[in-house]
């Protein structure tokens, strides 16, 4: 018999109060997800095609945003020979793409929409042993990868996040949501939920962004049957040092997204109103490819609503239910899950209520929880040392039984640097204060864009701050 170190209830408890990231260890073991390896899922997928990401492995000091990568569409058998260098891939989707230049990443992938003729795999992820019963692979995301694939360093505005590692191992750079300001977010490229940084976290430019000197790195490798829990708001560059990696996860949504959707339909209204007066000529690659469109004003404007609306039923469920005797209820899962379902905030007052029912986060005091249980079943991701180096990390052995540190010389396999064929205006790559052999801005070249406006507008102390007044606005 599987006996697991947690119980699902205790497991929601650590998930619900812990305020920084740590792994968990022995708690997936007879997860018939356990095998979905890469040719596993090329099985399943019987010859369905899935669109990868694709990016040069050269190291540089620009981040690869989603906007600057080629993309192909692909079977996961035709992308398993590319990774092997395969004659075959010669004349296939790859074919303009060398092995030993590129990463290949299929990112983001909704398990219930690529295995929606599959529904009865769904099972085979029990999200129900962290304590969300009825969470399986339909509210899960698939991610399959090569070596080097990567995600720029970002943050997620909602939810926390549990990622379930399954082949391969990745490498997890995270930072507290306290060191926002040292890692220069933008909103350029633009997507709803994701707040991006202008450093590339794994080769800092630190004479551009000499601030984020300040930022208290906490580096991870994840390996196989391991859960890395990441609190909401927290930073995170993530990259494959394996040959294929396939990773698994789901977010975890939160009384304090209503919040968040407010703020983001503020940003939402703000960026396209902006980036849609430019002239389409420009070529600023502003949009991210996971937005469809830049919606329109008026769609905009009902999205606020929305978002603002869902907040106070929320808010009046809430207290509604405090006032109530202790209740009864059955727990249920939350009705989104996915991170880029964002914007569907219609949410009916019953269904705020059994969400704040469910978590209990705004209400939960964390003087009345047990001492987090931290051991060979549940490890802290420790502030990186100065000892261990700007690359370094620490690796959680796969029998759970001690920690280690790694000190890599460097990281192969990154891409930072753009393709040639693609759209070089962009920002990130062009300060918009062109500097003097001093340091200091030199006046007759400075040239401010509205990608520069839109970083001070947007930035996530300042829309923080227009959501409260907007808020108290509507309560008055």
């Amino acid at each position: 018999e599987d006996v697991k170190p947690f119980t699902p209830e205790k497991t929601k408890e650590i998930v619900m109060s812990l305020q920084q990231p740590a792994v968990f260890c022995n708690m997936v073991g007879d997860w018939p997800a356990l095998r979905w390896n890469a040719r596993y899922l090329s099985a399943m997928l019987d010859g369905k095609t899935i669109q990868f990401r694709l990016g040069l492995k050269t190291v540089g000091l620009v981040p690869q945003f989603e906007t600057r990568c080629s993309y192909v569409k692909a079977t996961l058998e035709e992308f398993l020979a590319w990774s092997c260098g395969q004659p075959s891939c010669l004349s296939g989707p790859f074919s303009c793409y060398e092995y030993s230049k590129y990463w290949a990443y299929a990112d983001y992938k909704y398990i219930a929409r690529i295995f929606e003729d599959k529904p009865e795999i769904f099972q085979d992820i029990r999200w129900s042993d962290f304590g969300f019963p009825g969470r399986n692979g339909k509210e899960s995301t698939l991610w399959i990868g090569s070596e080097g694939a990567n995600t720029p360093c970002h943050l997620d505005s909602y939810g926390c996040n549990l990622v379930l590692q399954v082949q391969g191992r990745k490498r997890w750079h995270l930072f507290p949501p306290g060191d926002t300001s040292f890692l220069y977010p933008t909103r350029i490229p633009y997507e709803e939920s994701s707040i991006f940084s202008k450093v590339n976290v794994a080769n800092p430019d630190l004479k551009r962004f000499p601030e984020f000197r300040n930022t208290t790195a906490h580096v991870v490798t994840l390996s196989p049957g391991q859960v890395l829990f990441i609190p909401r708001h927290w930073w995170h560059y993530v990259e494959s040092i394996d040959p294929i990696t396939v990773s698994i996860n789901s977010w975890i949504e939160l009384d304090a997204d209503h919040e968040a959707r407010v703020e983001e339909a503020i940003t939402r209204m703000v960026v396209c109103a902006i980036k849609s007066a430019e002239n389409p000529s420009d070529g600023d690659l502003w949009l991210n490819p996971t937005e469809v469109e830049a919606t329109s004003h008026e769609i905009n404007l009902q999205y606020l609503n929305k978002a603002v609306s869902a907040y106070f039923e929320c808010q009046k469920a809430s207290v509604l239910e405090q006032a109530r005797p202790s209740s009864t209820h059955a727990e249920q899962r939350a009705s989104t899950s996915c991170k880029r379902k964002k914007r569907e905030v219609d949410c009916e007052s019953e269904s705020c209520k059994l969400l704040t029912h469910k978590f209990g986060f705004s209400t939960l005091k964390a003087e009345k929880l047990h001492k987090i249980p931290f051991g060979p079943h549940l490890i802290q991701v420790l502030p990186q040392s100065q000892e261990t180096g700007s690359m370094g990390a620490v690796a959680v052995e796969s029998d759970s039984r001690d920690l280690l540190r790694e000190n890599e010389g460097g990281h192969s396999g990154k891409l930072h640097h753009t393709r040639k064929q693609l759209v070089t205006s962009n920002d990130c790559e062009t300060p918009a204060h062109q500097m003097g052999p001093d340091s200091s801005p030199n006046a007759s070249q400075t040239a401010l864009s509205t990608n520069d406006l839109l970083d001070c507008l947007v930035n996530p102390h300042v829309i923080s701050l227009v959501a409260q007044l907007l808020l108290e606005r509507i309560r008055i």
